[in-house]
């Protein structure tokens, strides 16, 4: 069954794309909720409009968002933890943390943007990164110092 996508699906295509997929799959998922429409003349033509407005869009969206990846990399974030013997800290810096600090520096960003594999547990200085857009990454300078 050819159908044309109307949202980007992980593993199967972007939007805009057409794509032959098992009938049951298209008619019992792809179709009821919208993520995909039969391929016709007609649906061609709105799609391809629908794409262009759509990059139109996300190239604006992708400009704001790299000065705000420009704003971020000019930031440093200073975060001060309680430390035991042989400097192991007894918290760690989290992405729930790095939102804090961006929120007080007036920046709106999801936690979940925030890219950390596991809790930072080290003193030092370290990168985070954000994924602000699906094409825009920006880097956090994190210092994490002794309490106190």
């Amino acid at each position: 069954m050819e159908l044309i996508l109307r949202d980007d699906i992980e593993k199967l295509g972007r939007r805009g794309d057409i794509v032959n997929v098992a009938a049951g799959y298209g008619r019992n998922y792809l179709l009821p909720r919208g993520l995909a429409i039969p391929v016709t003349a007609a649906n061609r033509a709105m799609i391809e409009k629908e794409k262009k407005a759509w990059e139109a869009r996300m190239a604006k969206e992708k400009e704001e968002f790299e000065s705000l990846a420009a704003r971020i990399a000019e930031l440093r974030f200073v975060a001060p933890r309680k430390v035991g013997e042989n400097d192991v800290l007894y918290g760690s810096v989290t992405a729930s943390d790095v939102g804090e600090f961006l929120e007080g520096k007036g920046i709106e960003i999801d936690k979940r943007r925030v890219l950390l594999d596991e809790p930072i547990k080290l003193l030092g200085e370290h990168e985070v990164k954000i994924r602000l857009h699906p094409e825009v990454h920006a880097a956090l300078r994190l210092l994490v110092t002794k309490e106190g």
